[in-house]
């Protein structure tokens, strides 16, 4: 796969409308590998992504091997984030309208390891950058222990990448989420720790 098929594409609002059926299969299937693990549907994920084509300052970068995509990284102001998110910012008098929260970058295993994780960064801070709006970037990630049955043996955690990227680890802001991983009779609570960036 020459990565001169591989193209880049930056939408906000109302552009996603188009692309959130490709962007929910994608999500399906990557919240499958560790550490998300979630047994997932196309419901949650297609209800999940509602939010983000009538909301202007949200983004979504779109990765396209020809027609078809095969990455997409998206982020809104985490004031329109679900509740259960904004908690821990709320709970220390934190004005949640101050960040902008990056939601969760899927790729499609044969493309990692190519930059294309630079390029959701890169894209999505520039489009908050743009915005002149923010103080501080933020995402969530889940906390798995270092001995999880289901982690991979090659696993390589994100965390230097992040780092090097201005993002500083926050294990005192957590939040907790709702999903059923693969193995589970039903959904339970995950609790996830922030990194934030200030701008």
């Amino acid at each position: 796969m020459p990565f001169t098929d591989i193209k880049v594409h930056t939408l906000s609002g109302p552009e996603l409308h188009p692309y959130l059926h490709s962007i929910a299969k994608l999500r399906l299937e990557i919240f499958r590998e560790y550490p998300y693990l979630e047994e997932g549907s196309m419901g949650t994920m297609a209800s999940y992504l509602q939010k983000f084509p009538p909301t202007r300052d949200s983004v979504g970068v779109l990765v396209f091997d020809k027609t078809t995509i095969i990455g997409a990284s998206t982020g809104l102001p985490l004031s329109l984030e679900r509740p259960e998110i904004q908690t821990s910012f709320l709970e220390k008098n934190i004005d949640p309208s101050d960040y902008f929260f990056f939601s969760e970058s899927v790729l499609l295993k044969p493309y990692r390891q190519r930059g294309i994780g630079h390029h959701f960064f890169d894209l999505r801070e520039n489009h908050v950058l743009n915005l002149k709006k923010f103080k501080h970037i933020c995402f969530c990630v889940p906390n798995r222990p270092e001995n999880h049955p289901q982690k991979p043996t090659e696993y390589m955690p994100l965390n230097d990448f992040w780092r090097k990227r201005g993002f500083v680890p926050h294990p005192d802001m957590q939040c907790t989420l709702l999903w059923q991983d693969i193995g589970e009779k039903e959904p339970s609570e995950k609790k996830m720790s922030f990194w934030i960036k200030d701008i």
